[in-house]
């Protein structure tokens, strides 16, 4: 599981499942106004995001660029066209036409906060 921070629960939650197709895996109420929020990508495979709100400042100035304006995260597919058009349609930003590498089809998109993402067919 990762953290991704965020400034508002419901409107990652509903970012990541209505353009991305994610799952709500939990959604329990914490102490203190938090929430343990964990979605699962399309197929439930792979890593799970725990979306955890920004409760500093110091916090807050970090969501959309947790990693200092670099890609943090890696989202793999078996049908990159299939995807990249749906996600398109879906008012997903990509930052880039799709590319074809070494390792696959890649194309960099952001998310509702501009975390990078990269969406990536692997080769063969």
């Amino acid at each position: 599981m990762v953290t991704l921070l965020v400034h508002d629960y419901d409107a990652a939650r509903d970012w990541y499942c209505h353009r991305l197709g994610f799952a709500v895996v939990e959604d329990a109420g914490l102490p203190g106004g938090k929430r343990w929020l964990v979605l699962a990508p399309p197929g439930g495979a792979g890593a799970r995001l725990l979306l955890a709100r920004a409760a500093t400042p110091a916090q807050a100035a970090r969501v959309g660029d947790q990693t200092g304006g670099r890609v943090f995260l890696f989202l793999h597919t078996d049908d990159f066209a299939r995807d990249f058009a749906l996600w398109s349609a879906r008012g997903v930003v990509f930052r880039e036409p799709p590319r074809r590498e070494s390792y696959g089809t890649v194309a960099v998109f952001a998310d509702l906060y501009g975390t990078l993402w990269d969406l990536i067919e692997p080769a063969g």
